[in-house]
């Protein structure tokens, strides 16, 4: 099958990438290798229809592009609640402490989670367009065409784009030609945002936390729970808390992790925190199409951003999109939507850097 741009990841940016597509009218196929649409926007419905996050979740003012998409397509957002008493662990030997929150500037969830977005993205490119389960192998580059073969598959385009972030493509995808040397060294050092995090999110009937006078925010420097949130829903009516693991719990099994975050919460809310009607987490570095563990670990945001990757390469049969590759805002959701953006004007536009590499 042939289209004439090829599309590598339905997350943020692949879907966005096929939605601006869609609109032009220019021919498209995004291929994904999970059973799902979203990548590391993944919002999972607890009890009751609960919506909670086990990936992407909060943007700021700051993130413009991104508030933008939204009001394009009319998916509402809402502030962060924080009002309320918040909390402090600082050392495993003392209790956690009541802390006042300094005024700061708002954060942002969207409304009905944030796969809201992708739905709606993929609402208008199309079933059709969207290849499911299929698990890049290898990407030839012809003097014309690009071929791209799956498991059983393959798919032919006239170019094609990277969304996934940079070091799994690098490591677990077969070039023929090779990618420059310089290209696939740095993709292989850049780090893949959220690829060590642990999120996890608890139910509630009712918000005990809001009815105390709470705001169900927790820091934390021991853990398991490093930061933690209120989580109720945009309508108010689902009630959660949702926050981050360290991600060195990750050793434990699944019921020793979940009772040492309840003992803690327990220390910290309270009782009530056994009323919970729900758990869920998520462990990114368990997700084959998310982490890939590096000879030598890398810190954080490492080489996000890097101009290497706002080239085209092959004669401009290659492009680069992702979080992690966005010349501003990179490893955040803002940094997707602006990665996207950029490389649509260029597809639609026909306009090439100078500085293109050509095999």
């Amino acid at each position: 099958m042939h289209s004439n741009v090829l599309i590598i990841g339905a997350g943020l940016s692949g879907l966005l990438l096929g939605y601006r597509l869609k609109l032009a009218g220019i021919p498209f196929k995004i291929i994904e290798s999970r059973n799902r649409i979203g990548g590391r926007i993944h919002t999972l419905m607890s009890a009751n229809g609960t919506p909670v996050e086990m990936g992407a979740t909060w943007f700021g003012d700051q993130h413009i592009h991104i508030k933008q998409l939204l009001h394009e397509l009319s998916i509402p957002y809402f502030e962060q609640y924080m009002e309320g008493t918040s909390f402090f662990q600082p050392f495993s030997t003392s209790p956690a402490s009541a802390i006042p929150i300094p005024s700061q500037p708002p954060s942002y969830r969207i409304a009905g989670g944030t796969s809201s977005l992708v739905h709606s993205l993929a609402s208008v490119i199309g079933n059709d367009a969207i290849a499911l389960n299929e698990h890049v192998k290898r990407i030839d580059f012809s003097e014309k065409n690009v071929t791209v073969y799956t498991n059983d598959k393959s798919f032919e385009g006239s170019k094609i784009i990277l969304a996934i972030p940079p070091k799994l493509w690098s490591n677990i995808i077969d070039f023929s030609p090779s990618l420059p040397n310089e290209l696939k060294d740095i993709a292989t050092a850049t780090h893949t945002w959220m690829e060590d995090s642990i999120k996890v999110a608890i139910t509630f009937n009712q918000p005990f936390w809001r009815q105390s006078g709470q705001s169900g925010t927790l820091f934390s420097n021991t853990g398991p729970i490093t930061e933690l949130y209120d989580h109720c829903n945009y309508e108010e009516n689902k009630y959660a808390l949702c926050g981050f693991v360290n991600p060195s719990f990750k050793r434990l099994t699944l019921e020793e992790r979940k009772k040492n975050i309840l003992k803690q919460l327990n220390s910290v809310f309270g009782n009530s925190i056994n009323s919970y009607t729900d758990y869920n987490e998520q462990i990114w570095s368990l997700e084959d199409n998310t982490f890939f563990e590096n000879q030598t670990p890398l810190f954080p945001h490492q080489n996000n951003g890097n101009p290497i990757f706002q080239t085209s390469y092959f004669n401009g049969k290659l492009f680069i999109s992702s979080a992690e590759v966005a010349p501003i805002y990179p490893g955040y959701m803002e940094g997707a939507v602006v990665s996207s953006m950029l490389l649509t004007e260029r597809i639609i536009n026909k306009t090439v850097p100078n500085n293109v590499y050509k095999q």
